[in-house]
Parts: structure tokens; sequence; C-alpha cells
């Protein structure tokens, strides 16, 4: 409550002849919150409420520049305060992809999303972003056999299975590092793109940006079509993969010209993401209290697990997700399904 005051004394100030009221608008898992300004004549904005003791706004203004300048829309920043952590921002509605997909209209937003990413990595360069480099990717994946499997699945691994799964996070790291790079939104699916509803503006607004990177080039393509928090008919998601790609060579990315290594690298990909996903959803119920990811969990491990399918390489953690299959977990509470 004490930041949402000084929330509205900050408004105030730049306000001082006009009213409006403030209402919480989102949270992220991080300790980032959102409040919607309405103002006496309807228009609104949207504060970004970062604690600057545990948040620091500067690599979400530096995003969110790169990304504008790409020529795709993003919010526009109105005011800030980074003593205190508060940004003023335009709004980009309330629509989340996610909430406004349906059969109908999937294939044009997702065609929109397709342009705009291609926007970002064609004005990639290095030095303007972190790297998205080998010891990064190896903290993400180390999160899966600590939280999810030991801490979520109370799963205890032999010394041969640890050896095994180090040699898989091995193969898996080199995949990914062999990748092309580029600007790596890091987080560019359904509940982070915005259906813009004004006329005239573009599709998709984009939103929570402040951890991209510069690297792998398929990344962010799994973000998108290997959702979280929404499935689509793998030969559908296919269709859209060919789509980007096939924009991606027209304009002059650096994608392979063989569709299948490009398919290849975008499932290996999809590997390390969806194991790191894992461990962040297990992280954020057992740590930080969490359990509104726990739902999103079985898909996540579903596109894990028919990965771990196609590669004979990926075996090991095959079998591992093998000894999973006789458990459940309801609200972090692991019970073999025999003993229900």
């Amino acid at each position: 409550m004490e930041r949402q005051k000084q929330i509205t004394t900050w408004l105030a100030a730049m306000w001082p002849d006009r009213s409006f009221t403030l209402a919480p608008a989102s949270a992220d898992a991080s300790f980032r919150r959102y409040f919607r300004a309405t103002l006496d004549d309807g228009t609104t904005r949207i504060i970004m409420d970062a604690p600057p003791a545990n948040e620091d706004c500067r690599p979400w203004l530096n995003v969110q520049q790169l990304f504008r300048s790409a020529g795709v829309h993003v919010p526009e920043v109105l005011a800030q305060d980074l003593e205190r952590g508060f940004l003023l921002l335009s709004d980009l509605g309330n629509a989340t992809y996610l909430q406004a997909l349906d059969a109908g209209n999937a294939a044009p937003l997702y065609a929109d999303a397709i342009v705009a990413l291609v926007k970002i990595q064609q004005a990639s360069r290095p030095g303007a972003l972190p790297e998205y480099d080998r010891a990064l990717l190896r903290r993400e994946l180390d999160l899966f056999p600590q939280w999810f499997l030991a801490q979520h699945h109370q799963l205890v691994l032999s010394q041969g299975e640890r050896q095994s799964l180090e040699a898989v996070f091995e193969r898996i790291l080199a995949v990914n590092l062999g990748e092309p790079k580029v600007f790596v939104h890091r987080d560019y699916h359904s509940r982070n793109l915005m259906r813009i509803a004004q006329s005239g503006a573009a599709n998709p607004g984009i939103i929570d940006f402040q951890d991209a990177v510069y690297g792998p080039i398929s990344y962010d393509m799994v973000s998108l079509l290997k959702d979280a928090y929404i499935e689509w008919d793998e030969d559908l998601a296919l269709d859209w993969l060919v789509r980007y790609w096939e924009q991606a060579r027209k304009v002059g990315l650096p994608v392979s010209a063989d569709f299948g290594e490009f398919f290849r690298d975008y499932e290996w990909m999809g590997v390390q993401r969806h194991i790191k996903v894992l461990g962040i959803f297990a992280r954020l119920y057992h740590r930080d209290g969490k359990d509104g990811y726990l739902k999103d969990l079985p898909l996540v491990a579903r596109y894990l697990r028919k990965a771990c399918e196609r590669y004979s390489e990926l075996g090991p953690l095959r079998k591992i997700l093998d000894r999973l299959e006789d458990k459940i977990t309801v609200l972090g509470h692991t019970m073999d399904k025999r003993d229900l």
C-alpha cells in the first residue's frame, strides 16, 4: 500500500489539474507490478512499479528503445522516476493474445507476431544486449534438477543418472550455442503480446521484454509456438514456423538454408527452454509461494517429452521423465499414483 500511495503522489504532482483513479493492472513473476491510471477524460496510462531494491528499470528502458527503433509496437515512456522505480507508460490495453486468441483469429495474429519478431531480429547487433552465453543457459538448465526434480517431485537421482543428465545438458548447450545470434525477447508468448483494438494500431503490442538478450535465433519462435499457456496442433505450429523461416530467409536473417536443420535447432532450443520453465515454475511455488503456474507444468512437460521421443540423444532425460510418470503433484505435494 505504501508504494501505491507514493505512485498516487507522483501522479498528482504531474497532473495537478486532473483527477484520476488508480487500479491494479497486472503483476508478473518478478517483484514488478503494474497499475492503470484512468484520468477524468477516460484516457488511461500504465504505471510500472519496480521497487529499486529488487528491480532495475534501466534494462527495460534500454530494450524499449531498441525495439521501438526496430519499428515494433512497445509502450511509450511518458515519464520516469528511476530513483523510486516508477515508469509512466502508454496503455496497450488489457487484451493479451492469450485472452483474445481463438480458431478464427489465430492465423492473422500469429502472422503479425512473426512479422514483428523478424523486425526485432533485423535490428540485432552485438554489444547492445547481454549475451545469452553458456553460463546463463547452463544456470537455467540447473533449475530443473534442483527445483522440478528434487524439490517439486522429491526425486533423487542416482550417480549414473546425474552423469547421464550432465552429458545431455552438454549436448543441449552445444546445439544452442551453435546457432546464429540475434536479439531475443526471451518470453515472446501469448501473455506478453497484446491484441491492439485501436484502428490503425499495429499488432502485437509487446511487453515484459526487460530480460532480452543477444542469443540463439530460434529461441523466440520456441516461446511463441511452444507456449506454456496455450497449445496448438503440431501441424499448425509447423506451418507457422515455416512461414517465419521463409520470411527470415527473405530478409537475410542467418537461419539455415535447410529447413530441416533449422527445425532441429528449434527443437533443441525448445528442450532447453522447457527444462528451464519447469524449474522456474516449480521455484515460483516452492520459494515464492506462487501456485498459479503449477497448472501449466503438464503442457511444458509434454513438449519436453515429445522432443525426447524424437531424438535418441535425449534418451537419459526421457528415462528421468519416465520415473515421474507414476507420480502426480498437486500444489507441490507428490504422491505415487498407486497409493491413491
